[in-house]
């Protein structure tokens, strides 16, 4: 056991001398830092040699030893001066590669130790000719070249040691023996001093390793700073799905632009697309299949970008297009034809095919300097026109959109005011049986007579009402008024349109239902009309909400019926209980013309669905006789009577009892 424990202390020690002496040149950035170091010590360490030689060859010239006293110190100063010259020409480590750097750290200790060797042997050699006084030089100036070397070295720990061990180890064999031992005393000193020097070398390199260590530590919590700084950046101005810029980074764009304050005309262009039918699709097939959308058509997009425009995504599905060069309108305008065709292909996302449009509104500083930010605002109000008119297009900016838009704005702000203010009213219009004359429905109006500005018409109100939201607010007006009104009448069925906004809103079932209790109107008596758009843009929400209104015993009409794309397999999907012809399909009806066939036909496929059919706009005597022989249930328009106030309409219910035959109503009672 103890033999074991010797052999392990032997094997110790034998690695702590090899890790002394031993070159540490596998860390690069150590080795770099070593050579860094020392070879700005270089030219000084010849320097030294070259004097402390010198003043040897001084003090022991002899002309009788000629080749030992002359020549051989002139090829050591030679040697010197050539490798102290080659060292000044150097750059520290920025001239070598980690390779060089290694291998001239391997040639730095090679030479190292040859140099003091030869300074030593040959100082050795001329020992004995000198007398006492040149003796005593020698071996100050053979100590003061060891210092010199050892502390030159200090930062490359393998030479320092090697010339410390090898000059002291020499020293004290040679000193030992010379002059009869009379040396003695300065062989131990100078023993001493080299052991010295190497333990203050081994201490200095541990402490200039862990130096390096720790500036490179720091170096790489810095960088990793950095990095992770420059990657927070970039999460802040890059869309996380589609990759491309976001609203901030544009706008930083922006801010740029603004501040290079250029005066060159039609050389700024933005263009504001605003996806059709996005909403429904994420709706329908769920926000990953929208994700997959928005991912595709962004790269398709950025395909069709020159390299002098940044495109971003700033909403949902709202791109923003920033186009810098000459003539930037006319780029504009083709690259949104191109992009608007782009969109418009289909895409195949989990093995159903989507399909959107594209509204894209255009603003340029042709027609004169302004902000970049004010072409933003410019471009979002001409796609705003686009997409609250005829979607799919392409709209320039004009002064005339701003107008629009901030009476639209004022419009907006006023019925918030209209309904605090009670200034909007509902009116009913009259919808009669067919064959008896007699008053069984009406359909509840919004009217707008109070405003302050004048009245507006409902088409110019509903519509804003329907972009803002407002619509729920006026919708659940008419809804409560309409049944608190009706109600007494107890007979009649109440009909209220119902936007396809309220039947998108998950809550509209739920406040229908709060109405009718707080009314204490019977469901039965409750018909809510839709238009078909809403059925086609989303059938399986609308599917699932008519089914759910139908449970609670309410009916469901549908609007406006014969003048879109509506199916026999949606009708019967769909499950109504009543379809309303719409007036426009009533224009030149007459005995034998092509109308009256088209609208015999509806109210046939209507009936033969089970479906009660209801005529709008019916205003002349021939029609309504039309209507009726082709089997129409109820009648509605102008020859029954206008929209009116719940007072008249109660007066015509009453003279409607009294088994009047089924005339229209005089025109007295016809309430605008």
């Amino acid at each position: 056991m103890s033999h074991i424990l010797q052999l392990s202390g032997v094997r110790a020690m034998r690695k702590v001398f090899h890790d002394l002496f031993a070159l540490e040149i596998d860390d690069a950035e150590l080795a770099r830092a070593q050579f860094r170091s020392f070879s700005k010590q270089m030219p000084l360490l010849y320097l030294i040699l070259i004097c402390n030689t010198a003043a040897v060859m001084v003090a022991f010239f002899r002309p009788s030893m000629i080749f030992q006293t002359f020549i051989m110190p002139v090829i050591i100063c030679t040697i010197a001066l050539v490798r102290a010259s080659w060292w000044w020409r150097q750059d520290g480590a920025k001239l070598f590669s980690d390779a060089e750097i290694a291998l001239q750290i391997r040639r730095t200790c090679t030479l190292a130790v040859i140099m003091t060797l030869t300074i030593e042997f040959w100082c050795m050699w001329i020992y004995s000719s000198g007398d006492a006084y040149s003796r005593g030089h020698l071996t100050f100036f053979l100590g003061l070249t060891q210092v010199s070397t050892v502390f030159c070295l200090m930062t490359i720990r393998a030479a320092a040691m090697r010339v410390a061990a090898t000059s002291t180890l020499s020293f004290v064999i040679f000193f030992s023996i010379a002059d009869q031992g009379q040396m003695m005393a300065k062989a131990i000193v100078l023993g001493c001093v080299g052991v010295g020097m190497m333990i203050v070398t081994h201490r200095y390199n541990i402490d200039f390793s862990k130096l390096i260590c720790s500036q490179r530590d720091l170096r790489n919590r810095q960088a990793e700073t950095e990095k992770l700084s420059e990657e927070n950046r970039k999460i802040a101005l890059t869309d996380a799905l589609s990759g491309l810029p976001n609203r901030r980074q544009l706008l930083a764009k922006l801010d740029r632009i603004d501040d290079q304050q250029s005066d060159t005309l039609d050389g700024l262009a933005v263009l504001f697309i605003d996806l059709d039918g996005f909403k429904d699709i994420n709706d329908t097939h769920g926000h990953q299949a929208g994700d997959s959308l928005i991912r595709s058509l962004s790269a398709r997009i950025d395909h069709l970008c020159p390299p002098h425009s940044m495109l971003a995504r700033v909403g949902g599905d709202e791109f923003v297009i920033l186009v810098e060069t000459p003539g930037a309108a006319a780029v504009a305008k083709s690259m949104a034809e191109s992009i608007s065709d782009e969109i418009a292909l289909p895409v195949l996302v989990d093995r159903h095919i989507l399909q959107v449009g594209a509204s894209i509104g255009i603003a340029t500083n042709a027609d004169g300097t302004c902000s970049s930010h004010e072409l933003l605002r410019r471009a979002d109000t001409a796609m705003y026109h686009v997409k609250t008119g005829t979607k799919g297009k392409i709209a320039f900016y004009t002064s005339a959109l701003d107008r629009g838009r901030l009476r639209r704005m004022a419009i907006e702000a006023e019925i918030s005011t209209g309904l605090a203010n009670n200034e909007f009213d509902v009116v009913y219009q009259p919808v009669v049986d067919a064959h008896s004359g007699k008053i069984v429905a009406t359909e509840a109006l919004i009217r707008w007579p109070r405003r302050a500005a004048g009245a507006l018409s409902p088409q110019q109100f509903i519509e804003v009402a329907e972009a803002t939201g407002q619509i729920h607010p006026l919708g659940m007006f008419v809804l409560e008024r309409a049944c608190r009104d009706v109600g007494p009448l107890r007979d009649i069925t109440l009909s209220v349109n119902a936007s396809p906004a309220q039947f998108r809103d998950p809550g509209f079932l739920r406040q229908v239902a709060h109405v009718l209790e707080q009314t204490r109107f019977p469901p039965q008596r409750l018909q809510l009309e839709i238009t078909e758009g809403y059925l086609l843009s989303q059938p399986e929400t609308a599917i699932r909400t008519i089914k759910s209104f139908k449970a609670m015993g309410l009916s469901i009409a549908l609007d406006d019926f014969g003048t879109g794309f509506t199916s026999i397999h949606y009708l019967r999907t769909y499950g109504f209980s009543h379809v309303k012809i719409d007036k426009s399909l009533l224009a030149n009806l007459s005995p034998d013309s092509k109308a009256s066939l088209l609208v015999a036909g509806a109210i046939n496929l209507a009936r033969g669905l089970d479906m009660e059919v209801t005529a709008e706009g019916v205003e002349t005597h021939e029609q309504a006789a039309l209507l009726r022989a082709a089997g129409c249930d109820k009648l509605q328009g102008f020859l029954f009577g206008r929209p009116m106030s719940i007072g008249n309409l109660r007066a015509i219910y009453a003279r409607s009892r009294k088994d009047q035959p089924p005339s229209p109503m005089p025109q007295g009672l016809r309430a605008v």
